[in-house]
């Protein structure tokens, strides 16, 4: 799934989230959290590029998509060409949706169960377009 899919359904579940989580709590707060979220959906899949190193020994990937941002945002088909890691990267996004939960967990319930509500939205999203692939 891109960047731009996981950021509308990072905006929408957040806000439901937030809405729903959040109430009673300021607007501000409310709009920390939507902003947390949104941002969670989207660069929770920076966790490829480590994934792409343990497989190939290399951070070649990670070093192109810095060198050419637009492009690694663009044309992100292209960005892993040789590396397969459907699994993998399902798997460590439960990972560090579950790491997110237990570390936030301490401090705050709304923080935690937050967290777990945008993690499993993301990885819903990337199962649901690995089903219409298929």
């Amino acid at each position: 799934m891109r960047s731009h899919e996981h950021a509308a359904i990072g905006a929408l579940c957040s806000a439901l989230a937030a809405a729903l989580l959040a109430r009673g709590r300021s607007l501000p707060t409310k709009l920390a959290l939507w902003t947390y979220g949104l941002l969670l959906s989207v660069f929770i899949d920076l966790d490829h590029f480590v994934i792409a190193r343990l497989k190939t020994g290399s951070w070649s990937y990670l070093t192109r998509a810095v060198r050419h941002p637009i492009w690694a945002f663009t044309e992100q088909e292209s960005v892993f060409p040789d590396v397969r890691m459907k699994l993998e990267r399902l798997t460590s996004h439960v990972l560090i949706g579950g790491a997110l939960v237990l570390a936030f967990r301490p401090a705050s319930r709304l923080l935690a169960t937050f967290s777990a509500v945008v993690v499993y939205a993301h990885v819903l999203a990337d199962l649901l377009r690995e089903i219409e692939v298929a």
